[in-house]
């Protein structure tokens, strides 16, 4: 029996940008990924511990601190007090020391670090160069390992960029989201336009590492000539990578708070596929280089290791309050309990445990899937050798043949090489489709297993 189409196939029309999918975009299927029971967490940690890692590994590093909570932020924990900072980058090297003669922390080489948030650069200078130092003497960094600092240009300045710089940080990736006055000032962002490109340009001139900034489009107040005049700010700045991302409503925010009320009015679903091509458009126009369905980079500096890896299924240690990562497969959530972390990072291990998923069946099917578009493609060779090691002996073309073929039709796909490539369309699409991708070989796989044990 096949796969149903519904609800993978896409709506046909002459306007795919705004019409291939209805309501929001959906994260990615989560694929089987079991929860594992509370009782259970202690042995299986135990193990994970005391096995090597091998293979891609990157670690990540939360601090869980904001000076506001920025309207369109479904990320937001604590707030910041400056007292906070060194204790809390205290019970992170504590953690760091705790876990150094395990076996997982002691394997293969890290091919990044991220610090992220939360606003990292909140952070007093000495205390994120303690921090970063202390990365680099309790982790096995490879060489090139890329080390990025996330944050806010208002907390941020030259005295902290040269201090992660002198301590090892070699990217700073910063959320500007609008440089369009009147914008920034609905959303609630401190700095002025002409204070964020003054810093910029003095980051950039700095010539330590590579910079790196997020614009957002469908902001409320926010048009196509305004994001398109955004896009083309960035491109002049002498930035190494640009992200674009679509606005998401996220519940709970104050965004979307507010749009319930009617007080704010971002962009209506069908308009954000328009914004996305004129984004591009601008990109190309500038000479940059697409390295993903969402990031451009101006030259070799940036390569934005993390963010590809870990939606690769790379292996991830977590560090910090509610940080987030990926063991053998299995994903884990650490204690966002700010009092609970600190208490018990010094003795790290399944105390800091707040949840922990089970690997999907189809796991590693499903990370070579997510490699693949999040790149603007869908390559048969390495999903079909992952099916094969997960004992399905069809290939990916065979098994998704109705579906590729329908979104080709849609305009969001078209034949390629090794496989198939994205449309302008499609690349826009791209979480939507990887999920629907995804559900449909696990539902396919599934299938299959039952007519060959029936």
């Amino acid at each position: 029996m096949p796969v149903s189409p519904e609800p993978h196939f896409a709506r046909l029309s002459d306007d795919p940008l705004a019409d291939a999918f209805s309501g929001r975009m959906g994260a990615h299927a989560r694929g089987g990924a079991l929860p594992v029971p509370d009782e259970q967490v202690p042995d299986l940690w135990a193990r994970l511990a005391a096995t090597r890692r091998h293979g891609t590994s990157v670690a990540y590093v939360h601090i869980p601190f904001c000076e506001n909570h920025c309207l369109f932020c479904g990320f937001y924990q604590n707030p910041w007090r400056r007292d906070q900072g060194a204790p809390y980058v205290d019970a992170i090297l504590a953690q760091l020391a705790a876990g150094a003669e395990t076996a997982v922390q002691q394997g293969h080489p890290l091919r990044a670090v991220y610090l992220g948030g939360g606003t990292p650069t909140a952070l007093a200078a000495p205390d994120i160069a303690r921090l970063v130092e202390g990365l680099r003497r309790y982790l096995p960094l490879a060489p090139d390992c890329e080390i990025t600092l996330e944050g806010r240009i208002v907390s941020f300045g030259l005295e902290k960029a040269r201090a992660a710089f002198d301590a090892g940080v070699n990217r700073i990736s910063l959320g500007v989201q609008t440089f369009d006055e009147g914008v920034r000032r609905r959303m609630g962002r401190k700095s002025t336009r002409a204070e964020t490109i003054r810093f910029l340009d003095r980051l950039v001139a700095l010539d330590r590492g590579a910079v790196v900034i997020d614009l957002i489009y469908g902001l409320p107040g926010q048009d196509r000539a305004t994001f398109r005049a955004d896009v083309r700010q960035a491109a002049a700045l002498g930035l190494d990578g640009l992200d674009l991302y679509s606005l998401k409503p996220i519940p709970g925010t104050p965004l979307l708070i507010a749009q319930d009320k009617g007080k704010l009015t971002p962009a209506g679903q069908r308009d954000l596929g328009h914004f996305y091509a004129d984004g591009v458009q601008e990109m190309d126009r500038a000479g940059w280089e697409a390295i993903s369905t969402t990031h451009w980079r101006r030259g070799t500096r940036e390569r934005s290791i993390y963010n590809f890896e870990v939606k690769a299924g790379a292996h991830c240690l977590a560090f910090g309050a509610g940080a987030g990562g990926n063991l053998h497969g299995h994903g884990f959530r650490l204690t966002p309990d700010l009092a609970a972390y600190q208490a018990g990072a010094g003795q790290g291990g399944a105390g800091l445990i707040a949840g922990m998923m089970r690997p999907a069946p189809l796991a590693a099917v499903h990370n070579a899937i997510k490699a693949g578009m999040e790149r603007g493609r869908l390559e048969a060779a390495p999903v079909d050798a992952a099916l094969a090691a997960c004992g399905v002996g069809a290939g990916v073309e065979r098994i998704a043949a109705p579906l590729t073929a329908q979104w080709t039709e849609a305009g969001l796909m078209r034949p390629a090489a090794q496989g198939h490539a994205l449309t302008l369309a499609g690349r826009f699409w791209q979480v939507a489709m990887t999920a629907r991708l995804i559900a449909w070989v696990d539902a396919a796989a599934t299938q299959n297993s039952k007519e060959m044990t029936a």
